[in-house]
């Protein structure tokens, strides 16, 4: 059920009214009328741009087609007052039985109200995390699988098919000096190499993750082989160990995610995207088409690197696809640049049938966009589209000062390090309480604390207290069968009448709404905002209960009043369960 939806339904019957009465083309096409909240509350309940919209088309004056809309909705049920404001935008208000059948709803369709079928099973793939195999997941990785795993529900509640997906960059530099990290760790392992010789070679060799999560992969090596690779080149180790060591630090990387509850349905590798020569073919083809040729860039813009030098370079035509300047796609030593293999990779997506691509990445892959997005419209020739969702960076504090780093990680926190601290839930809902575009503070002190500043405590408060008001009742209507099922078949909601009641189940009515809208703009943290402003409205009821006896959810002497606020109680603890559920979030029954 979405109430909005439903008063678009009543709107479009007036507007085909108006069509069988002539006074409107027959062949109007209305796929651009809406139904949404009106900016000031005072103007109605909702507002629709119908006469905006269509008067263009239909060679009328919009406010008079408006007038005409006004006199055929003022006649449709359920609506409670109708008006023209400004220049036709239709203003309505609704009969309270309108808004109140939403908690029969709710309670009928359990955490599944709110589902949509907006997506109409459209194949979605929403690659995130794909962090450089290298280590640990820090507390920016965790946002980043947050924002990813609840963007994922989010869709899927909005009637998408979404795969979630993990790009493993496993083919690059970077894994090299993994491996040779690793030899260094093995050699400590098999009392070749003292700790202090250790650290004085990485400092000696610039070796970059030396943090004691290498250890155990270290042990395990020097278990498996003993002394084999001691004394062996460089050339002749460096494979194997790579292999290993992505290997087990692929191991860590899913035991971390499993702990933030965060779970991939695919794996893909770029080393085995390389190894399968499919960035050569995927080259090839763009070729073919023109795509792909041999020029001199000019030099960048501003300040000139002093290694830069005009040569001629393999490029990808990225300028016919929007992108500021053609990109390289080999380096000077001939391997292929990152870019390449990620356009034989989106393209991979693209023949495994994904045309709607979504990325998750880091702040700092912001210039990469353009060039992403041209690579999507060239593999797909021009139907595929692509959103990068940039995720800002995690300030982990405790009591406002900088939490320090880790010994484990050697340079960060680790996610596991924060998770074990305050628990996978608050890390869950506490990343996505900002845009995934503004930096997040994350308070350790904040946090755990139990007041309104803190959303997940607010927010699972309001769940609690609805519990609470259920065990209550159980006792106080001893017998009586007060399942949600029942509830919505029995109770008398007409009785939630106050202005107070009314308010909290027109917030209630608005989830679907809610879920469709922040499906559309890939925006999940604007269910924290919802659910924080549900909590509020609740907890705002429960306190005018404790000042007004006549509002309290359950009284004595009034079965039929307690059963209706009871429904209405049990509406709020659902809605809250439902997005909750979308965050990967339990809602607690208790606060302890």
């Amino acid at each position: 059920m979405n109430i909005f939806n439903d008063v678009k339904e009543i709107v479009l019957g007036a507007v085909a009214a108006l069509q069988a009465a002539g006074t409107l083309p027959a062949d109007l096409d209305a796929s651009r009328v809406t139904v949404e909240p009106p900016r000031d509350p005072e103007h109605g309940d909702m507002a629709t741009n119908a006469a905006l919209v269509l008067a263009k088309p239909a060679g009328l004056a919009p406010r008079a087609l408006a007038e005409a809309l006004v006199r055929s909705l003022a006649q449709a049920p359920g609506i409670s007052e109708v008006s023209v404001a400004g220049p036709g935008f239709i203003n309505l208000r609704l009969q309270p039985a309108l808004w109140q059948a939403s908690v029969g709803a709710i309670l009928r369709l359990g955490t599944a109200y709110g589902a949509s079928s907006m997506g109409a099973g459209e194949r979605v793939n929403v690659e995130f995390v794909s962090a450089n195999p290298t280590g640990p997941m820090h507390v920016g990785h965790g946002r980043g699988a947050v924002f990813g795993d609840a963007l994922a529900a989010l869709l899927t509640k909005a009637g998408y098919a979404v795969t979630r997906e993990y790009y493993v960059n496993d083919a690059g530099a970077q894994v090299d000096a993994l491996a040779r990290a690793l030899h260094a760790r093995y050699r400590v392992a098999r009392g070749a190499l003292s700790e202090e010789g250790f650290q004085a070679l990485l400092a000696e060799r610039a070796i970059e993750y030396g943090g004691d999560y290498l250890i155990p992969a270290a042990e395990a090596l020097a278990a498996a082989e003993g002394d084999r690779w001691l004394d062996q080149p460089e050339s002749a180790w460096l494979a194997p160990l790579r292999d290993f060591a992505i290997d087990r630090m692929m191991e860590l990387i899913r035991e971390d995610l499993a702990l933030l509850g965060v779970h991939h349905d695919v794996f893909t590798s770029e080393r085995a995207l390389v190894r399968a020569g499919r960035v050569e073919r995927l080259l090839g083809d763009l070729e073919e088409r023109d795509l792909v040729y041999v020029g001199v860039l000019e030099p960048p813009k501003g300040k000139v690197p002093e290694d830069w030098e005009p040569r001629p370079q393999t490029l990808f035509r990225a300028t016919r696809y929007g992108d500021e300047v053609d990109r390289p796609l080999r380096k000077s030593d001939g391997s292929w640049t990152y870019f390449a293999s990620d356009i034989a990779y989106h393209a991979d997506k693209v023949e495994r049938g994904f045309f709607n691509l979504i990325n998750v990445l880091g702040a700092d892959h912001g210039g990469y966009v353009k060039r992403l997005s041209a690579a999507v419209k060239a593999v797909s020739d021009d139907k595929g589209s692509l959103d990068v969702k940039l995720i800002q960076l995690v300030k982990l504090l405790d009591n406002g000062e900088p939490v320090k780093m880790s010994k484990r990680a050697g340079t960060f926190i680790t996610l596991r390090e924060v998770v074990e601290a305050v628990g996978k839930d608050v890390v869950r809902f506490i990343m996505l309480t900002r845009r995934n575009d503004a930096t997040l503070d994350f308070d350790y002190a904040r946090v755990t604390e139990t007041t309104r500043e803190n959303p997940v405590f607010y927010v699972q408060y309001a769940h609690a207290r609805a519990c609470s008001v259920r065990r209550h009742a159980t006792e106080a209507f001893a017998g009586r069968d007060l399942s949600p099922a029942t509830l919505a078949a029995t109770c008398d909601v007409a009785r939630l009448g106050a202005p107070e009641e009314l308010a909290l189940i027109r917030l209630l009515a608005g989830w679907p709404r809610l879920v469709e809208s922040a499906a559309e703009a890939h925006e999940p943290h604007r269910v924290a905002f919802y659910l924080a402003d549900l909590a509020a409205a609740f907890h705002g009821l429960w306190n005018r209960g404790n000042e007004h006896a006549e509002l309290r959810f359950l009284l004595p002497d009034d079965e039929a009043t307690s059963l209706a606020r009871l429904a209405l109680v049990q509406a709020v603890a659902t809605v809250i369960a439902s997005g909750l559920e979308i965050f990967g979030v339990h809602p607690k029954e208790e606060m302890r």
